[in-house]
């Protein structure tokens, strides 16, 4: 079998991949695309015609955007099912990511966790009025997400889902902000979530090795 995992390594989207291939115990290679550069190559472009990460190619078949190619992990390989078989379950797992996508991203990563962390570490300014708007924006969205979480041991139920891998990518870099930290705190159920989503061996397998470690 070939699985060839194409992406950049501090995308959260990648990670959410390998979080779901972890968590199935499947093998893969992994070939890193930095989605950010202005000669993205003319091959990766073929698997993907808008240049963004990830994508998968089992086989020969090649598949881009991270929900469909986690589903698709989860279909076609054996392991622990990463998909409630219940209807409501299984829309409160595509509500919660669909979430997490439209509304959760860009206060999450590209505010709160790119200016207070990510640029401080490789020696760019951050913005501060960006900090404050991504922590009004995050508030917001820890809220919609605190009543969506069932208060079982995972945010669809009691079993782990596709949700949980896709919400802690983003928690993980989010929870690296001071600020981040407090405000995740103060919503029980998303922090009792996320302290036993640490402790699962698929997180530290798939961090990205943050340039915060390096410097």
């Amino acid at each position: 079998m070939s699985l060839v995992l194409h992406g950049y390594h501090y995308s959260v989207y990648l990670r959410s991949v390998r979080l779901a291939l972890a968590e199935k115990g499947v093998t893969y290679e992994r070939v890193e695309v930095n989605p950010f550069s202005p000669d993205v190559p003319a091959a990766y472009l073929t698997l993907h015609p808008f240049g963004r990460v990830p994508t998968l190619v089992h086989d020969g078949f090649a598949l881009y955007e991270t929900g469909a190619i986690s589903r698709y992990v989860d279909r076609a390989f054996p392991g622990p099912k990463l998909q409630p078989a219940d209807a409501q379950a299984l829309a409160r797992m595509d509500q919660i990511i669909g979430v997490v996508d439209s509304y959760g991203y860009w206060p999450l990563v590209r505010q709160v966790f790119s200016h207070r962390v990510f640029r401080p570490a490789i020696g760019q300014t951050a913005d501060e009025a960006e900090v404050a708007r991504g922590l009004e924006g995050s508030a917001k969205v820890l809220a919609a997400l605190e009543a969506l979480a069932s208060p079982e041991a995972f945010l669809v139920g009691p079993n782990l889902s596709l949700a949980d891998l896709h919400l802690s990518a983003m928690i993980a870099y989010f929870t690296a902000a001071p600020e981040g930290a407090v405000l995740l705190d103060r919503h029980p159920r998303l922090a009792g979530w996320w302290r036993r989503l640490q402790a699962r061996p698929s997180l530290p397998a798939t961090a990205p090795g943050l340039l915060i470690t390096q410097v």
